[in-house]
């Protein structure tokens, strides 16, 4: 067949140390003269961004998002939104405070409910008026939020998209800068969550030469210096433009190649139990990756991730023939991620926990369809 494929990204990325000073004359050129800042859980990381802005002549109102996304709480910022007349928004934290983000600007001109759009749980209704002008900063190095098409929000106890092309960012600025001070648990499991997105889309049955380029990079660039953040810190900037390029082409690989169970079962985990994303994404990486490979060997061996699959081992080792799956779970074991028994996720949960998975969007994208049986293994053996 001949080769087809389409890139999606926002048209404006901007990385670089430094960069994140940028940011007042991207939104100025976008014509917002007041604008939603939506932070993480300690708006004085803001403070920086906040006074550029007020020095550009636009006014910033302050949103704190101190935990996941929710569909409640993006309602309370659009009526934030809609009541200070901002023309703009921009997210300056990590993935949920740039999820809060986008779904504020793509739902703020309408005020439509989240639940009219967001998929698997809500109505599903495609999203077709575009959004305010939305800019990204992202302050750690795990979702790739600041370039995909997507919000993740919990509904109850499930976790859900909203998802449109109109929902990339008009802007995405990557500071490798910003990551400096972040606690070793903050690293190891947002680095987790961006090694994850490197790995599943590399495996995905959409994968194109596109993706299969970044996320050989990115690969490379996170077996190298996860481990060593985590160990000894942020100080040198070399580790840091690793982290923080991995992160931008995992967000680039998933928007553009989808994920897998990982974050099919991940997604799930998260909106039942009060459990990090990138530390469940770490302790399931490993046996969704053993699991997967025999599935191929078994029922598809001429697939392309199973050549994708050998590859990852040299990828992440810079050695041929090397074992992904012992990388893996020694990484684990080095960034100190439980098992997810540690939040409360016990066998008695793991029925369910499949029945979630497999209704999951990430899921489509796996490269092969798995059994209950197997979907089952890899939570069994991620518990501990």
């Amino acid at each position: 067949m001949p080769l087809r494929f389409d890139v999606t990204a926002p048209g404006d990325i901007r990385f670089g140390a430094g960069r994140a000073g940028e940011l007042p004359a991207a939104v100025a050129a976008l014509g917002v003269t007041r604008a939603l800042v939506v932070t993480g859980r300690s708006p004085s990381r803001a403070a920086g961004a906040r006074a550029g802005l007020a020095d550009a002549g636009i006014a910033a109102v302050t949103f704190p998002v101190a935990g996941e996304p929710t569909v409640e709480l993006v309602r309370e910022a659009v009526e934030v939104v809609r009541a200070a007349g901002c023309d703009g928004v921009v997210g300056f934290g990590g993935g949920s405070a740039l999820d809060v983000a986008k779904a504020v600007a793509i739902l703020a001109p309408t005020g439509a409910d989240p639940l009219d759009h967001l998929e698997v749980v809500g109505r599903g209704l495609p999203l077709t008026v575009p959004g305010l002008p939305c800019v990204a900063v992202p302050t750690t190095a795990g979702t790739g939020s600041e370039v995909t098409r997507n919000a993740v929000l919990a509904a109850g106890d499930v976790k859900a998209s909203l998802r449109s092309p109109l929902m990339l960012p008009r802007v995405a600025i990557v500071d490798p800068d910003l990551l400096a001070g972040q606690p070793a648990a903050t690293v190891a499991a947002s680095g987790a969550d961006a090694l994850a997105q490197l790995v599943e889309p590399f495996l995905s049955h959409r994968a194109t030469p596109f993706t299969d380029a970044l996320a050989r990079d990115g690969i490379g660039r996170s077996a190298r210096s996860l481990r060593r953040a985590v160990e000894q810190g942020l100080d040198d900037a070399a580790v840091r433009e690793d982290l923080a390029v991995a992160s931008l082409f995992g967000g680039l690989c998933l928007a553009n190649a989808g994920l897998g169970v990982v974050h099919g079962i991940a997604g799930v985990v998260g909106g039942r139990f009060d459990a990090p994303h990138g530390a469940v994404c770490a302790a399931l990486l490993a046996p969704a990756v053993d699991v997967t490979v025999r599935a191929l060997a078994e029922r598809h061996p001429a697939h392309p991730a199973a050549a994708r699959a050998t590859e990852l081992g040299a990828l992440l080792t810079g050695v041929a023939q090397a074992d992904a799956v012992a990388w893996l779970v020694e990484l684990q074991a080095a960034l100190a991620v439980p098992g997810l028994a540690a939040y409360g996720v016990t066998d008695a949960d793991v029925p369910a926990l499949v029945e979630g998975a497999r209704r999951a969007s990430s899921t489509r994208a796996h490269p092969i369809d798995l059994t209950d049986g197997e979907l089952t293994e890899i939570l069994v053996r991620a518990l501990r």
